[in-house]
């Protein structure tokens, strides 16, 4: 098997896939579309991080492709509804740098409060000014999560340990934890809360989720920190807010429009804007965060291609297969009547018998494993692929 990983996924990952079998080609950074679907020929694994997308396009011009490995937490880059019809497997990292994320926050929040990013630009100038004015602790201000997932629940509990009194909004009913409350919308967090921090995803409808409109509604003097998707803020919006002091300080990380790879020219609004932290989409960008990524997500590539297995699976139905005896049927399909009886007719046909079987569906689809002992699996698999039900048949 052929895996091709882009944007300098790390050295564990290739590893990890060259001691399963498979050959591994990496390329430092993300490619355009046309020159996605020109290393794609041949390939039946992909792996990428944030900057690479995967378009209807790229996946009806890759017949061969059978599984995507987002190395990362968002899958936003990849149109998981075409993946799904094309029955290509989506995997990501929905926790391994989640730390990190936090992390950074918790340091760049402490660094508005205490204006850092001034201190610092007066010292490399000369200028030595050792005073208080303008400089805060966290501990007993408010601190507003929008979005209380994974990263935002983390970064409620260390920023309470700090001393914080933390708010959230999610349009999800999430479970609160240690003293944090929830409020009812996020007009109420905005007018509470004196730092505001957004951890939402990439769904369209987030888009712009803060505008001129929304930071005219944060209290004066607020701090502002951006980790999750760059098309969530209004940046020229932001910039407005920050430029007449209604916004105190903002930490950014993501942007609407990023560079492919190292070397290219970042431009932005908010450049040269005091109390300002700008850094290049590195929330999760630790070693540890990135060994824990390459593990995982390819230890998921190899166990779908050896086992069958899609747990944690973002687009196909969850079948946790373990280690097959004999040999095992994958059977992705659309999601109608009467296709398991189908299947179970052809294993009789070829003198086949189940050992084993676990079905489980998603919307649209079935995803069928069935463990088996007989012979005749080649006419078997390419009996189950003239079905008109069948999206994906492979014997392993």
């Amino acid at each position: 098997m052929k895996a091709l990983l882009l944007e300098n996924i790390h050295a564990d990952a290739v590893k990890m896939l060259q001691a399963r079998g498979f050959e591994v080609d990496t390329r430092p950074g993300a490619l355009s579309e046309d020159e996605l679907i020109a290393a794609l020929q041949g390939v039946d694994y992909l792996g990428i991080r944030s900057r690479s997308n995967v378009t209807r396009r790229v996946l009806e011009s890759s017949p061969g492709l059978r599984a995507i490995g987002a190395f990362c937490i968002g899958t936003n880059q990849i149109d998981l509804t075409a993946a799904t019809e094309h029955g290509v497997a989506v995997f990501n990292a929905p926790y391994s740098n989640t730390r990190s994320v936090v992390e950074l926050a918790i340091g760049e929040i402490i660094s508005m409060a205490r204006r850092l990013t001034d201190r610092n630009r007066d010292m490399h100038a000369g200028v030595w000014d050792k005073s208080a004015v303008g400089s805060h602790e966290v501990r007993g201000r408010t601190l507003g999560i929008v979005g209380y997932g994974n990263i935002g629940s983390q970064l409620s509990i260390i920023a309470e340990a700090l001393g914080m009194r933390v708010l959230f909004y999610d349009v999800a009913d999430r479970l609160a934890l240690g003293n944090a409350r929830r409020v009812d919308s996020l007009d109420e967090l905005l007018a509470e809360a004196e730092t505001i921090s957004v951890h939402v995803d990439g769904r369209a409808e987030n888009k712009h989720l803060f505008g001129a409109a929304e930071f005219a509604k944060m209290r004066p003097r607020s701090l502002f920190l951006n980790l999750c998707r760059g098309p969530v803020v209004d940046i020229d919006a932001l910039q407005e807010a920050l430029v007449s002091g209604h916004i105190a300080g903002a930490a950014i990380d993501v942007f609407p429009s990023e560079p492919k790879s190292k070397g290219e020219p970042f431009v932005s609004p908010l450049q040269n804007v005091p109390n300002v932290i700008l850094t290049p989409h590195v929330g999760g960008s630790t070693q540890e965060a990135q060994v824990d990524i390459g593990r995982y997500v390819a230890g998921k590539l190899a166990d779908y291609e050896g086992l069958g297995s899609t747990s944690m699976c973002v687009n196909l139905p969850d079948v946790a297969a373990g280690p097959k005896s004999d040999a095992r049927i994958v059977h992705l399909h659309r999601n109608v009547p009467g296709v398991m009886a189908r299947l179970s007719s052809l294993l009789a046909q070829h003198n086949i018998n189940i050992g084993s079987q676990t079905l489980a569906t998603k919307g649209a689809v079935g995803y069928s494993v069935t463990d088996v002992s007989g012979d005749g699996y080649a006419d078997l698999v390419a009996e189950l692929a003239e079905l008109p039900e069948t999206i994906q048949v492979r014997a392993l």
